[in-house]
C-alpha cells in the first residue's frame, strides 16, 4: 500500500475514533455550515421534534441494596421479586451503560422469579474503583460477590449479560467453574465477545484497523485531561446523539427517545471511567471459559448490524458451544435488547424454559417514586 494511502486511512481512523468518543463535534468548532448541517440531521432523526417524551426510561426501580466488592468498592444492586425464589436471574450491563439498559426486560419479564440488576463498578450508582482494578477479571469477581449477596445459598440462577456484561460472566466462569456445575442453570450472552481484540465499527478492513490503531492514543490523551473532555461533552449534544444513533442501533427506524436514553447513559459515564476500562476491553480474551459453559443451556444473541461487537464474535461463541441457541437479529445494532425488545424477550423466555424456570403471569414493574436516573458517584473508596 502506498504511503499516502496509509496516511489517509490513519487520518480517517482518527476522525472516526473521535466520533466514537463523542468529541468529534469539537473538530468542526468554527465551521458554521457543518454545525448547521449536523443540527438539521439530528432534527430529521428526531422526527422533526427537538425532544420527545421517553418510555418511562430510568423510572423502574427495585429494592435497593449495596454489595461490597472484594477490594472495598460499594456496588449498587436492586432486587425485584420474591424473597424465596425458585430461581434468581442476574442481569449484567455493558461498558459505559448502567442497569437501565435492561428497561424492556425489567418491564416485561416480571414473572421469572427474583431478578437482580446491578451497576458495574464506576458505572451508574456504584462507586468508583481504582484504575488498576478496572479489569474484566475484577468485574467477574464483583459478580461473584453480587451472587453471594443476592442468590439464596445453594440456589439456582440464570446469568444474562450484554457486551461487557457477557464478558463479566465469562470471567466468572473462568474463575469459578464450580458454579456452572449445577447452580448456574442458564447463561445469556447478548452482543458480546470472548475475545475483543479489534474494534472495526462495521467498516471495511483497512478503515477498521486504522480506527482500532487510532483509539488507543485518543484514549491516552483523554486519560491525561478527562475533566476537559467531560466539559466538551456537555456542549456536544448533537454529535453525541448522532454517535449514539449510529453506534448503538441498526438500520431500521429507532425512536428518538430511545436514542436519547442511550445517549444519557453514555454521557453520564465520566471520561476517565471510559479510559480506565478501555485497555481491559481491548485485551479481553476469555475463550477458555467456553469449555465451562458446554453443559449449561446458553443463548448467544446479536444483531447483524452490531458495530461494536460484530456478529462474527457471537458466531465464534456459537461454534464453540454447539448446543447453544444462536439468535441473529436482522438489522439490529449493539443495543439489540433496547432496539428489538420483543425478539430478545422471546429468546430469553426460551432460555429460561431450558433452564427450568417457570414463568408466572407478568406483573407491571413499579416506576421509581422520584423518577431520578442513576448517577455515578465520583468519590473513590
Amino acid at each position: 500500500m502506498a504511503g499516502s494511502e496509509v496516511r489517509r486511512a490513519n487520518r480517517i481512523g482518527r476522525a472516526v475514533a473521535g466520533t466514537v468518543l463523542g468529541g468529534a463535534g469539537l473538530i468542526a468548532g468554527g465551521a458554521a455550515a457543518a454545525i448547521a448541517a449536523e443540527k438539521w440531521l439530528v432534527y430529521r432523526l428526531r422526527g422533526g421534534q427537538e425532544t420527545e417524551s421517553g418510555d418511562d426510561f430510568g423510572t423502574l426501580r427495585g429494592t435497593v441494596g449495596t454489595v461490597v466488592a472484594d477490594d472495598g468498592v460499594p456496588l449498587h444492586v436492586e432486587v425485584d421479586g420474591p424473597e424465596d425464589p425458585a430461581t434468581t436471574v442476574v442481569f449484567c450491563h455493558g461498558y459505559a451503560l448502567d442497569q437501565d439498559c435492561w428497561h424492556y426486560q425489567r418491564r416485561d419479564l416480571t414473572g421469572i422469579g427474583r431478578r437482580v440488576f446491578w451497576d458495574q463498578r464506576s458505572h451508574g450508582r456504584s462507586r468508583r474503583g481504582r484504575p488498576a482494578n478496572s479489569t474484566i477479571d475484577q468485574l467477574g469477581a464483583d459478580l461473584y460477590r453480587v451472587i453471594e449477596a443476592t442468590v439464596p445459598p445453594g440456589g439456582p440462577m440464570v446469568l444474562l449479560g450484554h457486551s461487557m456484561g457477557g464478558m463479566t460472566i465469562l470471567a466468572l466462569a473462568q474463575a469459578h467453574p464450580e458454579l456452572f456445575r449445577g447452580r448456574v442453570r442458564g447463561v445469556g450472552l447478548i452482543a458480546t465477545s470472548g475475545r475483543l481484540n479489534e474494534v472495526t465499527l462495521g467498516l471495511p478492513a483497512l478503515l477498521g484497523r486504522a480506527v482500532d490503531a487510532a483509539v488507543e492514543p485518543v484514549m491516552r490523551t483523554l486519560a491525561w485531561r478527562p475533566a476537559l473532555f467531560d466539559h466538551s461533552r456537555r456542549f456536544g449534544a448533537e454529535m453525541s446523539f448522532l454517535s449514539a444513533r449510529v453506534l448503538g442501533f441498526g438500520a431500521g427506524s429507532v425512536s428518538p427517545a430511545l436514542v436519547d436514553h442511550l445517549d444519557t447513559m453514555i454521557r453520564r459515564t465520566p471520561t476517565d471511567v471510559l479510559t480506565e476500562f478501555w485497555p481491559a476491553l481491548s485485551e479481553h480474551d476469555k475463550q477458555e471459559a467456553y469449555a465451562v459453559l458446554r453443559d449449561v443451556p446458553t443463548l448467544v444473541l446479536c444483531g447483524d448490524r452490531d458495530r461494536m461487537t460484530p456478529i462474527e464474535h457471537s458466531e465464534l461463541i456459537a461454534e464453540a458451544l454447539p448446543d447453544a441457541d444462536f439468535v441473529r437479529v436482522p438489522g439490529a445494532g449493539h443495543m439489540v435488547m433496547m432496539e428489538r425488545p420483543a425478539v430478545v424477550n422471546d429468546a430469553l423466555r426460551v432460555l429460561l424454559r431450558r433452564a427450568g424456570v417457570p414463568e408466572a403471569p407478568s406483573v407491571p414493574a413499579e416506576p421509581a417514586a422520584d423518577g431520578v436516573p442513576p448517577t455515578t458517584d465520583a468519590a473513590s473508596p
